[in-house]
């Protein structure tokens, strides 16, 4: 048990790391075409590079998981593909307004945020950690943001606001895998989902041209290959032996990859206010997630 755990915080850990530089292509990648049509391509590889994968080492556990509970099986790929093809989207957007180190902190609102919708949606209680941590999160937002700025503000709005969809995919993916243990398939129909109706909208708001879509080859195959389709699938097998609380823990951590590879490839710098926003939003996403651990471990001892 010890193993599969440390192999799942391991996987977590490389999830987080591709999410995270997975930004620059996200960024680089709409130059000639716009975020529905980004999302469908990169989706669509995601789907073809898993799919094989899957039916070669889960065909036998395809068979029977699905036929146990279809209904939960078709229930839960539902609400993670919805929940995944507006996180994607609204994020995909913002980066059209503002810029990455800001669409990845604001993007790790989801940590504070899942347990709030635990207890709205399953009726879980709420440590006391989780307002103190959307208080720091808050004044994060205050020194990261820049208010005069009106694009800039759409921009981190959208991400804020993708941050709900990003949370409940998170509580999806962990409920999905206690009841199923078929995390590659299942990878590669939620990649399948959500670029049918990132294609979907795409075919009515944007003029999808694929010459465009070829101009972008390297960033779509980036982000599909080893956003959509590797990381999603080691987020599949991370929360297979992790609590949800934890996995966003680490997951949190994409927000600093992102900084990092925007500042090393993309020469975009923080000033000193907007560090400190950082750090305030990383502080209170460890808060909401260190401190009732520590206390359970205490009351333990």
């Amino acid at each position: 048990m010890k193993y599969k755990k440390s192999f799942s915080m391991i996987c977590a850990l490389v999830t987080t790391f591709i999410w995270g530089t997975a930004f620059i292509a996200q960024d680089t990648g709409m130059d000639n075409i716009g975020p529905l049509t980004f999302n469908f391509a990169r989706f669509f590889v995601g789907f073809v590079s898993i799919l094989p994968v899957a039916l070669f080492f889960e065909w036998g556990k395809i068979q029977i998981e699905i036929k146990s509970n279809p209904n939960l099986f078709t229930k839960y790929l539902c609400f993670m593909g919805i929940s995944l093809f507006f996180g994607t989207f609204l994020q995909q957007a913002s980066l059209l307004y503002t810029n990455i180190a800001n669409a990845a902190f604001f993007t790790v609102f989801y940590v504070p945020l899942v347990p709030i919708l635990l207890m709205v949606i399953y009726s879980k209680k709420v440590h006391w950690s989780i307002w103190v941590s959307i208080i720091f999160c808050v004044f994060g937002v205050y020194l990261l943001s820049d208010f005069s700025n009106s694009v800039i503000m759409l921009g981190d709005a959208l991400v804020i606001l993708c941050s709900v969809f990003w949370a409940l995919h998170i509580i999806y993916a962990g409920k999905f895998m206690e009841a199923f243990d078929i995390p590659m398939f299942y990878a590669a129909l939620q990649s399948a989902f959500v670029g049918i109706m990132s294609l979907f909208f795409a075919l009515i708001f944007e003029d999808i041209n694929i010459s465009n879509i070829l101009l972008e080859k390297t960033s779509v195959l980036y982000a599909g290959f080893f956003s959509g389709g590797i990381a999603f699938t080691l987020q599949m097998f991370a929360q297979k032996n992790i609590e949800e609380a934890p996995a966003a823990i680490i997951y949190s951590l994409e927000g600093v990859f992102a900084a990092i590879a925007a500042w090393l490839i993309l020469n975009q710098i923080l000033g000193l206010s907007n560090i400190i926003g950082c750090f305030l939003i990383l502080a209170g996403v460890l808060i909401s997630q260190l401190v009732p651990e520590i206390q359970k471990k205490l009351k333990i001892n």
